[in-house]
C-alpha cells in the first residue's frame, strides 16, 4: 500500500512543480525578459502567461512607468572659470525592455555619467550670469543628447532639470552685495521719480493757481476800467450837454490834480505844464466874479490905471514852469502842487477883494459928479 501511494504522491507533487513553473502572472505596467536555455526568448506582458517549465526561465523584470532619478550635485567649471555644483532631476521611461536589459549593463548609471558629461560641455561654454539665468536653455540642449543617446538602450528621456546651482560661498555673498545694490538702486529711482512726480504736480497745481488769479484780475481790471469809462462818458455827456464854462473845468483839474500820486505804487511825478494855465484861468475867473455888476463910466485916464492894475495884479499871478518837474516822493510832490494851486486861488481871492474896495470910492465919486 505504501508503495503505491508514495510513487503517486511523487508523481502529482511533480505535476503541480511543473504547472506552477508553466504559469507566469505579470502585473500591469511590467515586463518580464524570458530566456530559453539562456537564450532570450520573449518578453511578458501583463495578465497570465504560459511558459515551457525548466526550459523557460524570467531573467528580468522592468518596470515600464516613468520613472524619476535624482543625481548626487556635481562639480561643473563655467566658461569664466568658475566652480559650481550642479544636481539634476531625470525623468526617464523604458520603451523596450529587450533593449535595455541586453544592450546596457546598468542604464541607469549609464545615464548619470551621460547627464554628466553632457552637463560640463554645456555649463562650460557659458559664464556663471548666463548660467543662473539659462535653466531653460541647458534642460532641452540636456534632454536632446540623452534622449539621442539613450534611445537605442530602449530608455526615453522625458525631460531633464537642473535641480539647484551651488557657486562658491564668496561668489555668493558677491552676488549678495550685488543684488543689494540693486535694490538700493531702484528705491533712490523709485524715491526720485516719486519726488519728481509731485513737484510736477505742486507745479502745476501753482501753475493753474496763477493761471486762475491772472484771469481773476484781468476780469476785475477789465470791468473796473468799463466802470471807469462809463462813468468819463456820463461825465463828459454831462458836460458837453450843460456846456461847462471852462473856468469850472480848471478849478476841477486843479482839484484832481492831488489825487493822482495818491496810489502807493507812485515813486516819481511829474506836474504838467497846464498847471500854470489852469491857474490862471482860476485867477480869471475869481476876478472877474469880483468886477460882476454895471460897469462905470470911467475916463480915459481911469481906464488906463484900471488896466494897469489889472495888468499888476495879472503879474503877480503865481506861475509855474511848464518843464518843473519833482522827483520827490509821490505823495510829497501832490501835496506841494495842492499847496500851490491853494496859494495861488488864495492870491486871486485876495486881489479880487482889493479890486472891489478900490472901485467903491471911483462909483462914489461918479455918482456925486
Amino acid at each position: 500500500m505504501d508503495a503505491v501511494v508514495i510513487p503517486i504522491l511523487v508523481a502529482a507533487i511533480v505535476v503541480v512543480f511543473l504547472v506552477a513553473s508553466a504559469v507566469r502572472i505579470v502585473p500591469q505596467a511590467r515586463r518580464y525578459n524570458i530566456e530559453r536555455f539562456g537564450r532570450y526568448r520573449r518578453t511578458l506582458q501583463p495578465g497570465l502567461n504560459l511558459v515551457l517549465p525548466v526550459a523557460d526561465r524570467v531573467n528580468t523584470k522592468l518596470d515600464v512607468r516613468e520613472q524619476v532619478y535624482s543625481s548626487d550635485p556635481r562639480p561643473v567649471i563655467t566658461e569664466d572659470n568658475l566652480v559650481v555644483n550642479i544636481d539634476t532631476v531625470l525623468y526617464y521611461q523604458i520603451t523596450d525592455p529587450r533593449a535595455a536589459a541586453y544592450e546596457v549593463a546598468d542604464y541607469l548609471h549609464a545615464i548619470d555619467q551621460l547627464t554628466v558629461t553632457t552637463l560640463r560641455n554645456v555649463i562650460g561654454s557659458m559664464d556663471l550670469e548666463e548660467t543662473l539665468t539659462s535653466r531653460e536653455e541647458i534642460n532641452s540642449r540636456l534632454r536632446a543628447v540623452l534622449d539621442d543617446a539613450t534611445g537605442k538602450w530602449g530608455i526615453r528621456v522625458n525631460r531633464v532639470e537642473i535641480k539647484a546651482i551651488d557657486p562658491p560661498h564668496t561668489i555668493k555673498e558677491a552676488m549678495e552685495k550685488q543684488m543689494r545694490a540693486e535694490r538700493d538702486k531702484r528705491a533712490a529711482i523709485l524715491h526720485a521719480e516719486g519726488e519728481r512726480q509731485a513737484k510736477i504736480l505742486t507745479a502745476e497745481g501753482t501753475k493753474q493757481k496763477d493761471i486762475l488769479e491772472a484771469q481773476g484780475t484781468q476780469q476785475a481790471m477789465i470791468l473796473r476800467a468799463d466802470g471807469e469809462a462809463k462813468a468819463v462818458e456820463l461825465v463828459f455827456q454831462a458836460v458837453h450837454r450843460n456846456n461847462a464854462d471852462p473856468k469850472i473845468l480848471a478849478y476841477k483839474y486843479l482839484e484832481t490834480l492831488p489825487h493822482l500820486a495818491s496810489s502807493d505804487n507812485n515813486t516819481f511825478w511829474v506836474i504838467p505844464g497846464e498847471l500854470t494855465e489852469a491857474v490862471r484861468t482860476v485867477t480869471r475867473a475869481f476876478g472877474d466874479q469880483s468886477t460882476a455888476g454895471p460897469p462905470p463910466t470911467a475916463q480915459p485916464g481911469e481906464a488906463a490905471t484900471a488896466t494897469a492894475d489889472d495888468t499888476s495884479a495879472e503879474g503877480r499871478t503865481p506861475e509855474l514852469d511848464a518843464g518843473w518837474s519833482v522827483s520827490l516822493d509821490a505823495a510829497a510832490a501832490a501835496d506841494e502842487a495842492g499847496k500851490q494851486a491853494a496859494a495861488a486861488v488864495s492870491d486871486a481871492k485876495a486881489e479880487a477883494e482889493a479890486a472891489k474896495t478900490a472901485q467903491v470910492p471911483r462909483r462914489a465919486q461918479t455918482s456925486g459928479d
